[in-house]
């Protein structure tokens, strides 16, 4: 699902996990366990933008996710182990965006504001794709 969207209500979660019997406190999990893979998401971005510029890449239209990326390739071993499913083309867009955020806001000294990271989510959760039916079947995974 996160391949689709960083940022899920409750009611899609309840709606990808029809198995499940909500209460505030499962809810409250599932959306803790969405705000760590976010963190880790965050975390790589920042890594490999800092570790560019420390490269000496100056032009943000050198940023670029690809299937064969380092950086791809940590997401994908974190969020997709297995390799059970395919990565949307869509989240190598919304990492690519995310990446240059990062780049940009690194780059002009924005990280020096303790709150400069949510201008960088304001505009990722508006990337969020709807997730696909087929994640709501009972026979997935």
């Amino acid at each position: 699902m996160f391949f689709y969207t960083r940022y899920p209500s409750s009611n899609v979660l309840k709606t990808f996990f029809p198995d499940v019997k909500f209460n505030r406190c499962i809810t409250s999990q599932l959306i803790k366990w969405f705000s760590n893979f976010r963190e880790f998401y965050y975390i790589q971005m920042e890594k490999f933008a800092r570790q560019a510029i420390v490269d000496g890449v100056n032009d943000v239209k050198d940023m670029s996710v690809s299937r064969d990326s380092e950086l791809f390739r940590a997401l994908n071993m974190h969020y997709n182990k297995a390799n059970d499913f395919q990565v949307p083309e869509r989240f190598l867009e919304v990492a690519e965006v995310t990446l240059q955020e990062f780049f940009n806001a690194i780059s002009t000294a924005k990280d020096s504001d303790p709150s400069w990271k949510k201008a960088i989510y304001k505009v990722i959760c508006k990337l969020d794709s709807d997730v696909p039916d087929e994640f709501k079947s009972s026979t997935c995974l």
